[in-house]
């Protein structure tokens, strides 16, 4: 039985590595892809985020599972993805009123939490998969004007929720089964159906078509009428609006202010500027989203570009003046490397703070999201990058007083300026919306992918949950890639980047690593200095990884040879261990039973 338990706690440990939290981002932005989403459409669907929950037209419970996805009349081409398939909590799926193309995936027959399935009016071809038949909750189903073919399947009679099906205006041909007629409202018109006059059954049941050209002059003379009605409206609302309404649309806040705390260089922003300064918080000026909330972009009165971080995690009004005080203690924090606050604004419903707008926006933006026509980052710039980074940590870590441990430490936290000189941006933040709690973190905030395992099992951070973060973020400036990428199990590769790295420096495959966006233009011996200092700052241990300030000398070319070769060592040792254990197993030796537990080396 110990060994039993051996094996299963190993299969727990490695299955938290892959959260479903990952695979439901990974489905969505697939099927972003997919849909050929313009670059002004679902703008904050990206992959830096530690849940897509605050993703636009994505809805979830309160476990952080997708519940809902609606992107309806975006006008979205493309086709959908099989890897919509993993979103196994999935009720309702919403992509009617597009030019979506290609065949309905089988993987659909996953999502078996839907009740609500509606992909009306695309360009759908291909048969209705059988598979929809595993979907036991669904309820409505609406395939309606696409050019689907071929036999509705029997497995659709089995649905035993179903209460509404059209699947009018395809091409559909041959029987229906029979089940479907006894659904409430049904519609097989406008295809090549065994239904009609000559059968058993009439192809649309009274409630869903019967007296339609009735209905539809009766509608005609309701929607004329209406629409008169709402054009004197309307036209009631302009007349006020420009009477003088609109000055009331940007207003001040009452208890936004606290005049017994005092500030120095900060400033403290009216609500009424930042609405106007981000022209009411539009969608449009909307620069990223985290687990922090939005990033918008903002001109202010006197033409200054800004950025305003709108705060999402807020506590109660009581806590406002503990949030005053750490706003306080992140604006003493100067560095060159660090993001300057400039100001902030507290109301008795919300928290925003004001920084200078970045206008080579981050890291991550410039690595993997690049519009057409944009330079990528070549290696001189990835190395100051990397020394700049390490120099403002090392701040944060080892000069300041007290100490700010950032807790997210990745590509695209780290902004750049007009110089493309490295600005660690969002450090302090999660003190500020964990105000409550000065000693112990009792959410887990960050990354997957980025996070410590030591962070993930005690939810208690320190500088070396930084410092695993920061090995991560130099991988990401090596290869170009993300943290975590589902894509590489189809070359049956590891899907963390940490792992993957650490077997092909194995192998000594340098080359394979380097993003290819360089072509071939870096220092091969840079290359190694930086990937070899990224993964002593991600080993297991927290103990044994190097503090911020022997990260920066080891970047400046002094002791990361001794570093490196005791590492080596060690990784060789355990490696030699683990297979030990396991010839062990596969002898079926029952001496292993009493072994340590033996710690595998690297982030899982």
């Amino acid at each position: 039985m110990n060994l039993v338990s051996v094996l299963l706690l190993l299969t727990c440990v490695c299955s938290f590595a892959l959260p479903q939290l990952d695979l439901q981002e990974d489905a969505l932005y697939a099927l972003k892809l997919s849909l050929n989403a313009s670059p002004n459409q679902l703008t904050n669907w990206n992959k830096n985020q530690v849940t897509p929950c605050t993703w636009s037209n994505v809805e979830c419970d309160l476990n952080n599972n997708v519940i809902r996805v609606s992107l309806a009349f975006m006008g979205l081409t493309g086709s959908m993805t099989p890897r919509i398939g993993a979103l196994k909590s999935l009720e309702t799926l919403s992509l009617q009123g597009n030019s979506i193309s290609g065949d309905i995936p089988k993987e659909v027959g996953n999502l078996t939490s839907l009740t609500r399935l509606d992909l009306e009016n695309n360009r759908l071809t291909g048969e209705i998969p059988s598979s929809l038949g595993n979907l036991k909750k669904l309820q409505f189903l609406t395939l309606s004007q696409n050019n689907l073919n071929g036999t509705i399947p029997e497995s659709l009679a089995s649905l035993p929720s179903l209460i509404n099906i059209l699947l009018d205006s395809n091409d559909l041909n041959g029987p229906i089964p029979e089940k479907l007629f006894s659904v409430p409202k049904y519609n097989f018109t406008g295809n090549n159906l065994s239904c009609g006059v000559d059968y058993h059954h009439v192809c649309t049941s009274d409630n869903a078509d019967q007296g339609s050209s009735h209905k539809t002059k009766i509608g005609l003379i309701v929607g004329i009428v209406i629409g008169l009605v709402v054009i004197l409206f309307l036209g009631g609302l302009l007349f006020f609006w420009y009477k003088g309404y609109k000055r009331d649309v940007y207003v001040d806040v009452a208890g936004e202010f606290d005049r017994r705390i005092a500030f120095g260089q900060i400033k403290r922003f009216a609500w009424k500027e930042l609405q106007i300064a981000t022209d009411n918080f539009s969608e449009r000026n909307i620069l990223g989203q985290g687990g922090f909330g939005k990033v918008y972009k903002g001109i202010l009165t006197d033409g200054t570009k800004v950025a305003v971080k709108r705060l999402t995690d807020y506590e109660s009004p009581a806590g406002d003046a503990a949030f005053q005080r750490e706003v306080e203690m992140i604006s003493v924090a100067v560095h060159k490397n660090l993001l300057r606050l400039i100001g902030f604004c507290t109301t008795p419903t919300e928290r925003l703070l004001v920084y200078p707008f970045m206008q080579n926006l981050s890291v991550a933006y410039r690595l993997r999201e690049l519009k057409p026509g944009e330079p990528v980052l070549d290696w001189p710039t990835r190395k100051r990058v990397a020394l700049g980074t390490a120099r403002g940590l090392e701040y944060l870590h080892e000069q300041c007083n007290p100490k700010i441990i950032h807790r997210d430490v990745k590509a695209a936290n780290i902004l750049l300026d007009g110089d493309f000189e490295a600005v660690v941006g969002d450090f302090g933040l999660a003190k500020l919306v964990d105000i409550r709690n000065t000693n112990v973190t009792t959410q887990v905030r960050g990354t997957m992918g980025h996070i410590a395992p030591e962070y993930l099992s005690t939810g208690k951070s320190s500088e070396r949950t930084d410092v695993f973060g920061y090995g991560i973020m130099l991988l990401e400036l090596v290869t170009g890639q993300r943290a975590i990428d589902f894509s590489r199990l189809e070359e049956e590769d590891d899907v963390l980047l940490l792992d993957h790295v650490k077997k092909l420096q194995r192998e000594k495959k340098l080359d394979t690593i380097v993003d290819g966006n360089l072509n071939k233009n870096y220092n091969l011996e840079d290359v190694e200095m930086i990937i070899q200092i990224a993964l002593l700052c991600t080993q297991t241990s927290p103990e044994d990884r190097p503090v911020m300030s022997e990260v920066v000398r080891m970047l400046e070319g002094e002791g990361l040879a001794e570093r490196w070769e005791e590492w080596q060592h060690t990784e060789v040792t355990t490696r030699q261990d683990f297979e030990r254990l396991q010839r062990r197993l596969n002898w079926g030796d029952d001496s292993v039973y009493n072994q340590d537990a033996i710690e595998l080396s690297g982030g899982r």
